[in-house]
């Protein structure tokens, strides 16, 4: 739909991109003959060639004429180039072999897909065919064995409910003079009696609940001459806590279905014999007793129709009761109380595109350039390696930058996985709100896009210099929110991008940018926050590279999480260097040393080295790679003219992310915070202490 928008207006970047100017004739000739003049002057260049060296030869000969070549001589000669030439292949054999031993090498054919890989991706392949094969015969499997048995159990299971249904009649008119009351349907019918019950067992659930009733009468009334003592002496026991308890972890949502699916196998297939079943087919047993569940059901329903009818009848015949019609004014007095207490409900806002339709509003955004087109990137084209050194930072209660592949896990667990389940968004804690901080070519765009393509998100684009000029005003502002958050609700799910988020709560607006109106968003935002509801898979995603700029306060209170990108730490630029040169088509030999590179280049971020192996590999480059192999000096040559981010930068950040509060919170937790609080209690205890002593004395 969005592509088909783009293509209409005439807004798709990509085709814009691909188009080619028409060269005039003039110029395509002119073009045409100097490529040919190269040519033939290539060749021409290549016979005088030839020709001076046949000159050449024929001099020599004419000098060395008189002289006889000695056989011996020219011997020795070629055995000592072909000795040499031996020797040399050799040692670089024997030195690749060490290479390889010491582990600094990749073995032989490291690349090369195995045989035994090729053979296990031809058993997967038949694996699955096998497995669509079986699930065809267990769907039929299903309709089958469930005809068969209405045809076989159906007449006995009717059969043994009517005479479990009037045996609970007889039971209930022996034990308490009177029948039953019949559930509805609505209720659930007889199932809500006999559920996993013995006629027995529902009679003496009968009994326990007469004795129930009678002595909770007597309980309230002993209650209510109880109360007033009761809340007398509650008064003068309570009193205010004042120590703080501890922070503890909440239980997990996904506990419960994580053990009921343990014990279900613990159950039904830990100590399953599954010895006839060598194909792994469907087991008509496991069938059976599911689809008993569903016929007796089933049937029922039919009982209960039947039995209904049946206790009316016993009623009319055994004790004469003619039921009473209901009035008609009770039933309209209490559907008029029930429809009264139904409409008391709080104020709902005013949808202003009422008359609109979702199809429309979307287009609008796409012309209006609010709802753009994300990019196919894939959270795995992030590529960055783990900090191992972290932890052991850690224990020296020194807190390390975060790697690149936690921000990849925190981006995981924030954004894709609550965004992209709906099972797993109703579970897990609720995140409204992300913001990506970091210095400029860290990828927080990209991790955006990579948001979007993983969960097939909307990506709605609110960024000051977007929205400058489009709806204005406040009816304007109001206009644009409510029209971008109706279509994010019914086009689930979604992402609203607020590009250089600091722009929003500066704390003084440049004169620069003072007509772009940056503080538009400032007051709305916390207020669109409270409307979205827990089942909205909307996601506000604010990306910045100057934090420091904005009020931290305001700041704090709109986004709940914060992600501190960093520039990348030896071992992720060691990864990237290898894997973008390879993806841009570049062959990795011994003459590009990698691990130098790596080294040099500290400071300098993803979007540098991306930029760098763009400008280096050309098309032209690409093709001398077979006789000119990638060097080092090449890469660093074209990196010198690029500002790193230097250290004090970052550190920067870091003082900035230790203001808010989540990283105070880190901080304690880091620090020992619970140690801190034991010394405010004993401090307290102490001055208690003194305090009494006093009055002692």
């Amino acid at each position: 739909m969005l592509a088909q928008i783009l293509a209409d207006s005439g807004l798709d970047v990509s085709d814009m991109k691909t188009t080619v100017k028409p060269v005039p004739v003039e110029e395509a000739v002119k073009l045409i003959q100097i490529a040919e003049r190269a040519r033939q002057g290539r060749l021409r260049a290549l016979f005088m060639k030839q020709i001076y060296l046949q000159e050449y030869r024929a001099k020599q000969a004419r000098l060395l004429g008189e002289q006889v070549a000695d056989a011996g001589a020219a011997a020795l000669r070629i055995q000592k180039v072909w000795r040499g030439f031996h020797q040399c292949k050799k040692t670089e054999k024997e030195r690749e072999e060490e290479m390889v031993f010491l582990g600094m090498n990749p073995p032989p054919r490291f690349d090369e897909v195995s045989p035994t890989i090729l053979q296990a991706e031809k058993v997967d392949l038949l694996r699955i065919d096998m497995q669509v094969k079986h699930e065809e015969r267990y769907q039929d499997a299903l309709v089958t064995i469930k005809n068969d048995l209405r045809l076989i159990e159906g007449p006995d299971i009717k059969e043994n409910l009517q005479d479990q249904i009037r045996h609970w009649f007889i039971e209930c008119r022996n034990l308490t003079g009177t029948f039953p009351n019949y559930p509805d349907v609505e209720d659930g019918g007889s199932a809500v009696i006999f559920s996993n019950k013995t006629p027995e067992q529902v009679i003496e659930d009968i009994l326990t609940n007469q004795d129930d009733e009678e002595k909770n009468k007597k309980k309230k009334k002993n209650k209510e001459k109880k109360k007033p003592k009761e809340k007398e002496k509650k008064g003068a026991k309570e009193k205010p806590k004042e120590e703080d308890e501890e922070w503890k972890m909440s239980p997990s949502a996904f506990l419960q279905s994580l053990q009921e699916g343990n014990n279900l196998y613990k159950d039904m297939w830990m100590n399953k014999d599954e010895s006839w079943n060598f194909l792994q087919d469907y087991d008509p047993e496991l069938i059976k007793q599911e689809k008993r569940k569903e016929l007796e059901a089933e049937i029922r329903v039919q009982v209960d129709e039947l039995m209904r009818q049946e206790l009316k009848n016993l009623k009319l015949a055994v004790n004469k009761e003619k039921e009473l019609p209901v009035r008609e004014g009770r039933k309209k007095g209490k559907q008029k109380g029930g429809k009264g207490k139904k409409g008391k409900k709080g104020k709902k806002d005013k949808d202003l595109t009422a008359d609109r339709t979702i199809e429309s509003l979307y287009k609008e955004l796409v012309e209006k350039g609010l709802l753009i087109q994300a990019l196919k990137v894939n959270l795995s084209d992030y590529i960055g390696e783990y900090s191992y050194l972290g932890t052991t930072l850690r224990h020296l209660a020194i807190e390390p930058m975060p790697s690149l592949l936690d921000v990849r896990q925190l981006i995981t667990l924030y954004g894709i996985l609550p965004l992209g389940s709906a099972t797993v968004h109703e579970k897990a804690p609720l995140v409204k709100s992300l913001l990506l901080v970091g210095p400029s070519g860290v990828g927080k765009k990209m991790l955006v896009h990579a948001i979007c393509t993983e969960t097939g998100a909307n990506l709605f684009n609110l960024s000051s210099a977007n929205t400058a000029g489009k709806y204005p005003g406040k009816s304007g502002l109001q206009m644009m929110l409510h029209v971008v958050f109706k279509v994010a609700r019914q086009l689930q799910p979604s992402v609203v991008w607020i590009e250089d988020t600091e722009k929003t709560f500066y704390k003084k607006v440049p004169n620069a940018e003072k007509q772009n109106e940056p503080k538009r968003l400032k007051k709305q935002l916390p207020k669109l926050l409270k409307l979205l509801q827990p089942d909205d898979r909307i996601l506000i995603v604010g990306t910045t590279q100057r934090p420091f700029d904005a009020e931290l306060q305001s700041f704090c209170k709109v986004y709940e999480k914060i992600i501190l990108v960093p520039r990348p730490d030896y071992a992720s630029r060691y990864v990237l260097w290898k894997q973008i040169i390879q993806r841009k088509g570049g062959t990795l030999t011994k003459a590009l040393n990698i691990s130098c590179l790596a080294k040099v280049t500290d400071g300098f971020t993803q979007g540098h080295i991306v930029e760098v192996v763009k400008d280096v590999l050309t098309e032209r480059r690409i093709r001398q790679q077979f006789r000119k192999p990638l060097t080092a000096g090449e890469f660093i040559t074209a990196i010198t003219s690029m500002s790193p981010v230097y250290k004090e930068e970052e550190d920067c950040f870091k003082d900035w992310y230790d203001k808010t509060p989540l990283g105070k919170r880190r901080a304690l937790s880091l620090t020992g915070g619970g140690k801190e609080k034991e010394k405010e209690k004993e401090k307290g205890k102490g001055k208690k202490k003194g305090k009494k002593e006093k009055k002692k004395k």
